[in-house]
């Protein structure tokens, strides 16, 4: 039987929380990862069977999958990790949930819905904070205005970015903006537009990122104009800005490599994370002008990323999953996050 949560790269800042989460809800959990010593540590701290494997062969993969019902994929940057699991489990009919906030990973695993559903198992990336509060307030949104065109999300946090996710967005500074423009994906300059949001506590200055949203909203909600911004200080925005002109330079490989050796290990401490909140708003339009607005406040993102995948894990093996590629409010409602703890939306009527 099929009854186990593979978490990969349960040794990576992240991981671990989604290992804490599970344990304390006396899940099922194998740990996986490529460093066996480090598996190796925390399987004889918690007792657990672990399984040492590359991502190199969707061969090898495949056979470390026997018994795996669902896959917690915790080891990033997807853009070079998520492909041959998601192929692998595809091959052995093992559900698939990652936390990435990469477009271009929720775009190829989109394409791979047909085959999912042919296995009948469900590939749902971004079951983190990236993306299931932002997409459950895009599908909530949907919900007020259903002929909405034209789709707003910012967010910001007073928390700091862990090892994983700075070495993720430096792999995107090279990049540029993303932003859909009439349905289609549209890679534009980096702090591309700019605006004043007051999400509820106080007003921020912020700018458009290249988030996750920018292609899961469109699936959740088929609202062909969207974009994305985060909170951030001016002076940031005009280093952003700055990347513009220096773009080509930062996407090389030896700035690159000197700018990742750089990134501290680890992340914010359990007493950092208990005082960081983040913060969510969202405006939809519609052709008449006409919009809708909400907020959201949930704990830091770190602890609502182990708990929003865990759940979705523990709702996998109690048999609740729609097969093929979903987002966190298609396959579960935009209700979802109101099931984690902590976490409150409202409507703003100004």
């Amino acid at each position: 039987m099929k009854d186990n949560i593979l978490i990969y790269g349960a040794y990576g800042y992240t991981g671990l929380l989604i290992l804490d989460e599970c344990m304390k809800q006396q899940l099922p959990v194998i740990i996986g990862g490529r460093n066996e010593n480090k598996l190796k540590e925390i399987s004889q701290k918690y007792s657990l069977e672990y399984r040492a494997f590359s991502l190199n062969s969707v061969d090898e993969i495949a056979n470390k999958l026997d018994n795996i019902r669902v896959v917690i994929h915790a080891a990033g940057p997807f853009q070079y990790t998520a492909k041959n699991m998601v192929l692998a489990c595809i091959e052995t009919g093992t559900h698939y949930i990652d936390i990435t906030g990469e477009i271009d990973v929720f775009e190829w695993i989109a394409t791979k819905d047909s085959e999912a559903k042919d296995k009948n198992i469900m590939l749902l990336p971004g079951g983190g904070y990236d993306v299931v509060p932002s997409d459950c307030l895009a599908s909530y949104l949907k919900s007020l205005l259903p002929d909405a065109t034209h789709l707003s999300l910012a967010f910001y946090t007073s928390g700091r970015p862990s090892h994983g996710t700075m070495l993720t967005a430096i792999e995107s500074m090279g990049k540029g903006g993303q932003i859909r423009k009439d349905g289609i994906l549209q890679s534009v300059p980096p702090a591309y537009k700019k605006m004043k949001i007051n999400f509820g506590e106080e007003t921020k200055f912020c700018v458009t990122i290249p988030w996750g949203d920018v292609s899961t909203a469109y699936y959740s909600t088929q609202i062909p104009n969207i974009e994305v911004y985060m909170a951030i200080s001016k002076g940031m925005s005009f280093m952003l800005q700055g990347i513009k002109v220096t773009q080509n330079i930062i996407g090389t490989e030896p700035v690159q490599n000197f700018l990742k050796n750089r990134i501290p290990e680890g992340g914010p401490s359990k007493e950092e994370r208990a005082k960081s909140l983040a913060f969510l708003w969202g405006e939809v339009k519609n052709e008449k002008g006409v919009y809708k607005r909400a907020g959201m406040k949930t704990p830091d993102g770190y602890d609502l990323t182990a708990c929003s995948s865990v759940l979705i894990a523990k709702k996998v093996l109690n048999g609740n999953f729609k097969p093929g590629f979903q987002t966190p409010s298609l396959a579960y409602g935009y209700d979802l996050v109101l099931e984690l703890p902590n976490v409150e939306r409202w409507d703003i009527n100004d």
